[in-house]
C-alpha cells in the first residue's frame, strides 16, 4: 500500500538495470517531478524526459548531500555497483564504489533521517552455503569480489540500523531478467542475452553448462519486492541486513527449451567460461518465508509466463527498429 503522505525521492545509479526501471515505476506511483534520478553516466531519453536529473557520482558525498537537502528527500534507493563478472576485473575499482558509497550514504541517512534501500545479492552466499532452498540465516562465504562487497554491505547496514536507528532496507536479489535494458556484466545476465540472440540469430552460446540451476527473478517481480519493501511499516521489518526473495529458477538447458516453444529452430551451445565457478559457488534455490511472513512477499512470475513476456517484449523492440 503507498503511503498518501508526499515522498521525496533520490535514486542513485538510475542507468542500470534495476535502476531504469524502478525510476519508470516510482514516477508512476509517486508522481514524475517526486523522484529524482542521478547517475554518473547520461540516462535514457525515458529516464531523462520523464523527471529530474542530475549528472552525479555516488562518491562526492558533498554533492550527494547537497541534492538530499535542498529538495527534503524522504527515500534513497542506493543502486550503483559493479557487478560480479566486472567487479573481478576491477576489483579496487569495485570495493570503492560497492563498500564507500554505502558507507557515504549509511552515514548521510543517520544524520537527515531518510530511508535507505541498497541492494544486497545471492552473492553473498558460498560453496558450504546449503543449495536448495538455502535459508535466509545460513552460511555466507561469498567467493567473488561482488559477492565479498554485499556480504560487508549487509553487517553494516545491519550494524547502523541497531548502533544509530537507521531505516535501512535491502534484498538479496537473485539473477534479474529485464527487457528494456542491456546486460550489465552479471554471471546471470545469459539470460537476457539468450533472448536477444534468439530472436536476431537463432542460436545462442551459453557461458554457463545446461544444467547450471540458478534462482533467478523477472524484473516486474524484483520492482514490486523493492518498493513493497520500502513501503512495509517499520515494525514489520525484522531483517535489517537482506531479506532472501525468490522467483524461480531454471537452468539454461530449461529455459533454452522454454524458448524453443516461441522459436522451434532456435539452438544453444555451451562454452563455460570463468563464470561458471561464480555460479556453481551459488544457490539453485532460495527460501524466502520471512520476506513473505514480514511484508507478504510472493513472486508472480514463473519461467513460463517470463519467458513470453520477455520474447514478446524483445521481439517488438527488435521489430520496431
Amino acid at each position: 500500500m503507498i503511503s498518501a503522505k508526499q515522498e521525496s525521492i533520490l535514486v542513485i545509479g538510475a542507468n542500470g538495470q534495476i535502476g531504469s526501471e524502478l525510476v519508470e515505476e516510482l514516477r508512476r506511483i509517486y508522481g514524475s517531478s517526486n523522484v529524482i534520478a542521478t547517475d554518473i553516466k547520461e540516462p535514457s531519453t525515458e529516464v531523462k524526459n520523464g523527471g529530474p536529473f542530475f549528472q552525479l557520482d555516488v562518491l562526492d558525498f558533498p554533492k550527494v548531500h547537497e541534492l538530499i537537502r535542498k529538495n527534503n528527500v524522504s527515500q534513497v534507493y542506493l543502486l550503483a555497483a559493479l557487478l560480479s563478472a566486472t567487479a573481478e576485473q576491477k576489483i579496487k575499482s569495485a570495493w570503492k564504489l560497492n563498500m564507500e558509497g554505502l558507507l557515504g550514504l549509511l552515514e548521510l541517512a543517520r544524520e537527515e533521517k531518510f530511508k535507505l534501500f541498497w541492494p544486497s545479492s545471492i552473492a553473498v552466499f558460498g560453496s558450504n552455503t546449503p543449495k536448495k532452498q538455502t535459508p535466509q540465516f545460513t552460511i555466507t562465504e561469498p567467493s567473488t569480489v561482488y559477492g565479498i562487497s554485499k556480504l560487508a554491505g549487509e553487517r553494516w547496514c545491519e550494524y547502523y540500523f541497531t548502533h544509530f536507528g537507521v531505516d535501512v532496507r535491502s534484498i538479496r536479489y537473485p539473477g534479474l531478467i529485464g527487457y528494456k535494458t542491456d546486460p550489465g556484466g552479471g554471471t546471470t545476465d545469459y539470460a537476457v542475452t539468450i533472448f536477444h540472440e534468439a530472436i536476431r540469430n537463432k542460436k545462442y552460446t551459453s557461458f554457463l553448462s545446461e544444467k547450471s540451476t540458478l534462482p533467478m527473478m523477472y524484473m516486474p517481480d524484483a520492482l514490486r519486492a523493492t518498493i513493497s519493501l520500502m513501503e512495509a511499516d517499520a515494525s514489520t521489518v525484522s531483517v535489517r541486513s537482506s531479506y532472501n526473495v525468490a522467483g524461480m529458477s531454471f537452468s539454461p538447458e530449461e529455459l533454452a527449451a522454454e524458448i524453443c516453444k516461441h522459436i522451434p529452430d532456435f539452438r544453444i551451445n555451451y562454452s563455460p567460461d570463468i563464470r561458471q565457478k561464480y555460479a556453481d559457488s551459488w544457490p539453485q534455490s532460495i527460501d524466502d518465508s520471512v520476506a513473505f511472513k514480514d511484508w507478504g512477499w510472493k513472486a508472480e512470475y514463473d519461467l513460463c509466463r517470463m519467458t513470453e513476456d520477455m520474447y514478446n517484449h524483445i521481439q517488438h523492440a527488435l521489430v520496431s527498429h
